[in-house]
């Protein structure tokens, strides 16, 4: 048994996990990757869940300044789906045997916003129930920070999951990535009330923006287990050429790629039984990159529901694949990418987080 195998068969401490991040050989990273594939199997069946994507908005108030929706981007045109269309999406997705779906959009705190997705969330529950699904479709709401007790409306509505990204837990890496304004102890502090008002929870972080560090991503690892998250929706930082940050550039593809794989192993490694997310920007690397976010850990995937003529202006990063294809189409590929890694798709399931269920 070599180092790389005595260290994956032992609890990691921070520094096991820089050196699982910065792994690059070939042997050693397929090492990482057979014991992250084999745990999740282990622990988590050979289902991977769709979460049925809507992205409703790409309207923002925030000036993120890698985000290629933010407020100031003015080469953005700008939508705002009916509730209409939004929930037809999702009746659409129950129809076809996704467990659930995900209320995604750009950043707004006003009362008619507010008012807006409560409404959806409730109409969503009440048409999609069906004997397969008595409940309706699972809902994970991923609209940025809001008041507690704007979280307890959306809750009651219907809404079981909120995904609210750290983008990182160091702080002065936060404030390069945000302008004044944007707190990193308001965004920590919202994550804790989502916990407290019964949510299963969802963060995740950019791998791979300016100026991180192995061990920032090392620390982030310890951020999810220190707050007891139950949902990982992580991708690599890929710039966006109207974003503020554009100057900066960005890691080697190739590079970024295996890492942010090697983040996913890890997180399945140390968090055991959390969901994790192959997502989108994985593919913006590679043409299977979110099969081998899959074969790294992962267990959800997004297909995107978002109607064609809104979806080229949500862009958060340059290059976002799928944006060409209809929701059938979407659909279509995904299982038989999903299927080409020995996993399957579990239809008609909300797939919760185990860590929540049973912790």
């Amino acid at each position: 048994m070599n180092n790389i195998e005595r260290l994956l068969d032992r609890e990691f401490s921070r520094n096991d996990i820089v050196r699982l991040l910065s792994l690059t050989e070939s042997e050693d990273v397929e090492k990482l990757r057979k014991k992250a594939f084999d745990l999740t199997t282990e622990l988590l069946g050979s289902n991977v869940y769709f979460r049925g994507l809507i992205e409703f908005s790409n309207i923002c108030n925030l000036n993120c300044y890698y985000c290629g929706i933010r407020k100031d981007n003015d080469n953005v045109e700008r939508y705002m789906l009916s509730k209409k269309e939004i929930v037809d999406c999702a009746v659409w997705a129950a129809k076809v045997g996704y467990g659930s779906c995900v209320l995604q959009s750009g950043e707004r705190r006003d009362g008619q916003f507010v008012s807006f997705v409560e409404a959806c969330v409730r109409e969503i529950k009440e048409k999609t129930r069906s004997d397969s699904m008595p409940d309706g479709l699972g809902i994970t709401l991923s609209v940025g920070e809001q008041s507690s007790d704007v979280y307890k409306r959306f809750f009651e509505a219907g809404a079981h999951r909120y995904l609210l990204r750290i983008e990182t837990s160091n702080q002065k890496l936060f404030s390069k990535l945000h302008p004044a304004g944007q707190d990193y102890g308001e965004r920590k502090e919202a994550i804790k009330n989502l916990k407290k008002i019964g949510y299963q929870v969802g963060t995740g972080v950019m791998i791979g923006t300016p100026g991180q560090t192995i061990e920032d991503l090392a620390d982030d690892i310890l951020f999810f287990k220190e707050n007891d998250i139950d949902m990982i929706g992580m991708g690599p930082y890929i710039v966006h050429p109207d974003s503020p940050m554009k100057e900066q550039g960005m890691k080697e593809r190739r590079s970024l790629l295996q890492l942010s794989l090697n983040m996913i192993a890890v997180v399945r490694l140390f968090l055991k039984d959390v969901n994790i997310a192959a997502t989108t920007a994985l593919q913006a690397l590679a043409p299977d990159g979110r099969e081998q976010g899959i074969l790294y850990g992962a267990n959800i995937v997004m297909p995107n529901m978002t109607p064609k003529d809104a979806r080229k202006n949500y862009q958060l990063y340059d290059g976002k694949p799928c944006i060409n294809e209809t929701k059938d189409e979407c659909r279509g590929c995904l299982q038989k990418r999903i299927e080409s890694t020995g996993r399957k798709v579990g239809y008609n399931l909300w797939g919760d987080s185990k860590h929540f269920k049973f912790n």
